[in-house]
C-alpha cells in the first residue's frame, strides 16, 4: 500500500516549495513464480478472502485475481502440499473389507472419470486432484 507524505519547505532562496515522500513499493515489482504461486495457493484456501490475502502481501485484489486466473489456466503452477494431505476420506467398515489388491479409486468431476490404483502415492494423487480442479 502506497502512503504519501507531504512536507512544506519554507527555506528562503529555495525553489522547492513542496517535497513528496513515497513510502512502500513504487513502480512495477517483479514477483518470482514461487512467491506468486504461494500467495495464490493461500488465496484458494477455504474461507479466505482474496482482498485480505492481497492486502497482507501488498497487492491489489485485481492483481491477485489475475494471478488466480493464470493458475486456473495452467500458466502458474501451484505448490503441492508437503504432507500430501488434500482431502478427508470416509470409508465405511463394510467397504474397507471388500477392497483387495489391484483395486482402483475412481474420481469423477465435471463429467471426467479418472481411475487410479490404490497403491498411488498421496502426493501424486494430490497433483491429479489439483489438475482436475483447474479444468
Amino acid at each position: 500500500m502506497e502512503q504519501r507524505v507531504q512536507h512544506l519547505l519554507a527555506a528562503s532562496g529555495s525553489n522547492t516549495s513542496r517535497l513528496e515522500v513515497l513510502e512502500g513499493p513504487t513502480g512495477r515489482r517483479s514477483w518470482p513464480d514461487e512467491v506468486k504461486a504461494a500467495i495464490v495457493a493461500e488465496s484458494f484456501e477455504p474461507g479466505v478472502k482474496v482482498s485480505a490475502v492481497a492486502r497482507r502481501h501488498g497487492l491489489t485484489p485485481q492483481h491477485l485475481t489475475s494471478w488466480r486466473r493464470a493458475a486456473r489456466k495452467g500458466r502458474l503452477v501451484l505448490p503441492s502440499e508437503a504432507d500430501g494431505a488434500f482431502a478427508s476420506i470416509l470409508v465405511e467398515e463394510a467397504q474397507a473389507a471388500r477392497v483387495g489388491p489391484g483395486e482402483t479409486i475412481s474420481i469423477e468431476t465435471g463429467g471426467i472419470v479418472v481411475r487410479v490404483p490404490l497403491e498411488i502415492s498421496a502426493p501424486r494423487l494430490g497433483d491429479i486432484v489439483r489438475t482436475l480442479r483447474l479444468t
